[in-house]
This record gives C-alpha cells, sequence and structure tokens, in this order.
C-alpha cells in the first residue's frame, strides 16, 4: 500500500495557479451554469413566442419568494463567516457559522414546501400550463442543488469536521469549495426569483 500523497490538494498548481479542488469545482460549476442556462434560454424563447403569457404573481407568492431570497442571501454570508473562522483558526466560530448556514438553508426548503403544497392544493400542476411547467422544472431542479448542498455542509459540520484535526488547511480548503458551491445556488435563485416570479 503506498502511503504517497496526491499532489496540488492544498498546494496551487504552476499550470492553473489553484489546486485540485478548486480547478475541479469551477469546471463542474461550468457544466451547471450551462445547465441551468439552458432551462432560462428555454423559458426565454418560450415566453416570447407567446402572446398570452401568464404572470408569474398571478400564480406564485411573491412575499414567499423574498423571505426564501433573503435566507439564501443570509446563508451566502454565514458561509463565508464559516470559511473566514477557520483562516482564523477558531473552529468553534466555524461549527456556529455552518449551523446557521444549514438551518437557513433548511428554512429555504421549508418554505419552498409550504409554496409547492399551496399550488398542489388549488389544483395547479407542471402539467397546468407551460409556465408552470417551467416554474416546476427550474425551481425544482434548484430545490435539488440546495439539498446536495446541505448534505455537503451537513457532513462537513459532524463527521468531516475531524479533518480539521489531522489536516487543517485541506479542511479549510474544503470548506471554501464546498462555500464555492453554495454561493452558486445562491447565485441562481437570484436569478430565478426576479425572472418566475416578478416579471
Amino acid at each position: 500500500m503506498s502511503t504517497e500523497i496526491i499532489p496540488y490538494t492544498i498546494e496551487e498548481r504552476e499550470d492553473t495557479g489553484v489546486n485540485n479542488a478548486k480547478l475541479g469545482i469551477w469546471l463542474f460549476l461550468t457544466s451547471e451554469v450551462m445547465l441551468f442556462g439552458a432551462l432560462f434560454s428555454t423559458y426565454i424563447f418560450l415566453r416570447v413566442g407567446t402572446i398570452n403569457w401568464p404572470v408569474g404573481s398571478s400564480f406564485l407568492s411573491v412575499p414567499m419568494a423574498a423571505l426564501n431570497t433573503v435566507f439564501l442571501i443570509t446563508s451566502s454570508i454565514t458561509m463565508v463567516m464559516a470559511w473566514l473562522s477557520l483562516v482564523d483558526k477558531n473552529f468553534s466560530a466555524y461549527r456556529k457559522y455552518m449551523l446557521l448556514t444549514i438551518l437557513l438553508g433548511c428554512a429555504f426548503l421549508v418554505v419552498k414546501y409550504f409554496e409547492y403544497t399551496a399550488k398542489f392544493e388549488h389544483n395547479l400542476y407542471p402539467s397546468t400550463n407551460t409556465f408552470l411547467g417551467l416554474y416546476f422544472t427550474m425551481t425544482g431542479l434548484h430545490v435539488l442543488h440546495v439539498i446536495g448542498g446541505l448534505i455537503v455542509n451537513i457532513y462537513f459540520l459532524f463527521p468531516g469536521s475531524k479533518m480539521w484535526e489531522s489536516n487543517p488547511e485541506r479542511f479549510k480548503n474544503r470548506i471554501e469549495i464546498a462555500g464555492l458551491y453554495w454561493h452558486f445556488v445562491d447565485l441562481v435563485w437570484i436569478f430565478l426569483f426576479p425572472v418566475l416570479y416578478l416579471l
């Protein structure tokens, strides 16, 4: 069994200027931008090509979506604070901010649950019209990304946090990578909110 350490897990590569984990997450996020970009493009083409496009606010709850926007923007701030706590070598502050990030992400999902169930109670389904089909597709995919981010953050709050004792620099890098993903998820919502709910 080899004990050789994989290079560039912490150190930056000479050819790219970033470590492998950061390079990997940027490549992954590029593919995610293409995925959501295709959905936004579909939305634009269908909306431009339709004469009687329904206004989102007639189907959707703008106050609930605004509350979710506050939750996600705040969770981005707490995610940054979690990472900065590790930079300052303050693990207890990291745990507090990461827990807040997770709770805010869960609050987003709870609001989304009530928003979806309200639609279903009024017989509004993806098959009702094109707008609702796009709404459920785009927000549903976003919800899956939020759940994925929460799973990663919960891991790094509980079992994964043991890495802080054995390799704090590597753990700090992992939180930075998780933070980049979480910021992407928040950024997608910042575009979804006005496009679906306000325009």
